[in-house]
């Protein structure tokens, strides 16, 4: 590795159809915001000849150009791909969102990829989130490798960042964590600081020199062996130690010289199986240059050293009604299964689905079933439906390049797939299948919202669809106790990009409006009232008059009615008309409309007249007595209480505490977490977590997770409530 670089020229941006499994490589490009994760694909894309000097497509944009919301907020908010060929290898690179309101995005490149290249800015080091998610890839053993970009930084120091990525990623094993490559400085300048030109390869031992513009290789001198010889020992015994061959370390501890290839054929062995993870360089290309430093050495560790779909497990499925199915294989030849990754609207071409097939072969023009399930909860219906698939393509910039198929291993953007949703299974119509959902992040940010105009209102509801169509984290609900609609959102990035979408994209302008807890009211204590309604103005009267009883019950009683009249006071077809009445004025509240809960109504007495009285008359009398019975009782306010679990890593447990007992919360418990983190379990008011998802992001500094369940309803602090009352009586 290392060596084979002129054996694999670029592919000068083709876009072919790969043929086999064993020539594509799937690989997810990982790293915090700004770590340099586009600038490393769009010099990927330069080296392996996809784009020209200036790195652009024919169309004058770059490689990676796909959103105009990606332009104007100056970041990636989506997942994208970009196809290159090297030699005889495909890869497609999903370049990855590094914010954290875009973990989704993330999750789907990690979904469709078989490896991962974590990207490292040598200026800012590594953030916890990033660590997070090599625990993910870990969890999985997915295989992983480390670039370390921004070398050309002031304060940049490769040794150091490859210290502090041993760390980080390497607890369990520090010596898995080890670099390939050291970077190889020009002469200092004026500020000291001394540019990266190349690379000196440590198992190879040669100097790979960029400053030319053109890779060119050479023999280290002899000032450079010393540093060359210390780091390749090092190196060396972590490969064979990761290798687990036995006989191979004791043939390198007796002094004897293992030769080349069965070192680079160990540690593509070792890298493949997810266990040793060598850390590479990046830094810009010379101006005008055709390759960027490293990133010969990253195509040449991607298709030597990383494996082909055909090592990569598919995803378990089942039939639409959930029997089970033999495990899938990666066989061009095998049933069809393939799987919507992203879902994506272009204003010319109408929706794009990125799909990565894992069995069989995806043609243009054939009929597919397109199952989706599991996510009725954030506003995706099940369905299976038979859908015709458009022409297939492969991104490029802004352009779409056609492909003829797209065997199993590889992944194609999809035309016209009107009913697909990410996240659903597209499989053979004679025998639809569906694949097990992949792990999604719950949105926990509401954001509600309302049509702006008239004609806004009458677009709302297909723009919101189309919305969460696209972005399975983001769940729709139409509360039926607030009449709100809220989207519910992974954070405030997250929900300005979503409306910026419904304005830019469907053409639907909203306002925010203040997010509503379904608040509810119940009576403190015993209380009772008398409902009269009597009226008389000429012809036919209406004449009711009912007394009732309210009292409180246990939470989650709901509202009990209770029939006590004696002697016909009020005749018996009028009782249910009676109990229709309380009901629908507890549906409206009492104090501050709510909705009235957990009491019990019991009928005490009334009258009826043998001409006037009716349904209508003693529904009426009802809802009467029932305010009355409030007017001269206490009535709580009852507030929704959520059952909070927080993961936080332990150096921020303490301001995790102190922040939820300042949100009125009761800390009920905590417990030790792998990889020194702790669960801490608390019941807090909603009203007081609203905008939790944000504040909890910033006390953690992004580390933290946290999730959150209805537990009950109970009263709120007499000032709060009273707060409440004194709005509704003003907004009455």
């Amino acid at each position: 590795m290392g060596d084979k670089a002129n054996a694999h020229p670029g592919a000068a941006g083709r876009a072919a159809s790969a043929d086999h499994p064993a020539s594509v490589r799937n690989v997810v490009l990982v790293g915090h915001s700004g770590s340099g994760k586009t600038t490393l694909v769009e010099a990927l894309a330069l080296t392996a000849g996809a784009v020209n000097r200036a790195g652009r497509v024919e169309d004058g944009g770059t490689v990676s150009d796909y959103d105009e919301i990606e332009h104007r907020q100056q970041r990636s908010v989506q997942l994208s791909l970009v196809p290159v060929e090297w030699g005889d290898y495909k890869i497609n690179l999903l370049d990855t969102p590094g914010y954290a309101d875009f973990v989704g995005e993330l999750r789907a490149g990690l979904r469709a990829a078989d490896a991962a290249l974590f990207v490292v800015s040598a200026a800012d080091g590594v953030d916890g989130a990033t660590r997070m998610v090599w625990e993910e890839c870990a969890a999985v053993g997915m295989p992983r490798a480390i670039v370390i970009t921004h070398l050309e930084s002031a304060r940049a120091d490769f040794t150091e960042m490859t210290r502090t990525c041993a760390q980080a990623f390497g607890a369990d094993d520090p010596d898995a964590v080890l670099p390939l490559y050291l970077p190889l400085h020009g002469e200092q300048g004026p500020d000291g600081h001394a540019p990266v030109t190349g690379l000196i390869g440590l198992l190879s031992q040669r100097i790979f020199d960029y400053a030319s513009g053109e890779r060119k290789e050479s023999e280290p001198g002899a000032d450079q062996l010393p540093l060359i010889e210390e780091a390749r020992n090092k190196l060396i015994e972590g490969i064979i130690a990761e290798s687990e061959d036995e006989s191979l370390m004791d043939r390198y501890l007796s002094g004897e010289d293992i030769d080349f290839k069965t070192l680079v054929d160990d540690l593509e062995r070792a890298v493949a199986r997810g266990i040793f993870h060598p850390v590479l360089a990046a830094a810009p290309a010379a101006e005008g240059a055709r390759q960027g430093i490293g990133t010969v050495e990253l195509l040449e560790l991607i298709t030597g050293g990383f494996p082909t779909p055909l090592e990569h497990p598919a995803p378990a499925v089942t039939t639409p009604d959930g029997r089970a199915r033999p495990a899938l294989s990666c066989d061009p030849s095998g049933p069809l299964v393939a799987e919507v990754v992203k879902t994506a609207s272009d204003p010319y071409v109408g929706r794009i689905s990125l799909v990565r097939v894992f069995s069989g072969t995806l043609r243009p023009d054939e009929t597919v079933h397109v199952s989706g399930h599991g996510l009725a909860d954030r506003g995706h219906e099940d369905h299976d439906v038979d859908e015709r698939v458009g022409a297939l393509s492969a991104p490029f910039g802004k352009q779409q390049r056609t492909l003829t198929r797209c065997v199993a291993g590889d992944l194609a953007c999809v035309a016209k797939l009107s009913r697909a949703e990410t996240g659903d299974t597209l499989s053979a119509k004679d025998d639809p299948l569906l694949m097990e959902p992949w792990t999604m992040p719950d949105p926990l940010l509401p954001l509600a919202i309302q049509a702006h105009s008239k004609a806004d209102e009458d677009k709302l509801s297909q723009g919101l669809a189309r919305l969460v169509a696209e972005d399975p984290t983001m769940r729709l609900e139409q509360n039926q106790d607030t009449h709100q609609v809220v989207l519910w959102c992974l954070g405030e990035a997250h929900a300005d990009v979503a409306l910026e979408r419904l304005r830019s994209r469907y053409g639907v302008q909203v306002d925010v409006v203040p997010h509503k807890v379904s608040l509810r009211e119940t009576f403190a204590g015993k209380s009772g009232g008398r409902g009269r309604h009597v009226k008389q103005s000429g012809g036919h009267g209406q004449y009711a008059i009912c007394e009732i009883e309210v009292e409180p019950l246990p939470g989650g009683s709901g509202i009990e009615f209770v029939d006590k009249v004696v002697g016909g006071a009020v005749p018996r077809q009028f009782i249910p008309s009676v109990e229709k009445g309380v009901r629908a004025q507890a549906s409206k509240g009492v104090a501050a409309g709510y909705a009235l809960i957990d009491v019990r109504i019991t009928l005490l007495d009334g009258k009826a007249h043998s001409v006037d009285s009716s349904d209508a008359a003693f529904q009426t009398a009802g809802a009467l007595a029932l305010r009355e019975a409030a007017a001269e009782a206490r009535i709580h306010l009852l507030e929704p209480v959520a059952e909070v679990q927080v993961l936080v890593g332990d150096d921020h447990v303490g301001a995790v505490m102190s922040d939820l007992s300042g949100r009125r919360g009761r800390v009920v418990g905590t417990e030790q977490a792998p990889g020194g983190r702790t669960l801490v379990r608390a019941e807090v008011p909603e009203i007081e977590i609203g905008r939790y998802a944000v504040d909890l992001r910033s006390l953690s500094q992004g580390t933290a997770r946290f999730s959150r369940t209805y537990a009950r309803h109970e009263p709120m602090p007499p000032q709060l409530s009273d707060r409440i009352r004194e709005r509704a009586g003003d907004a009455t």
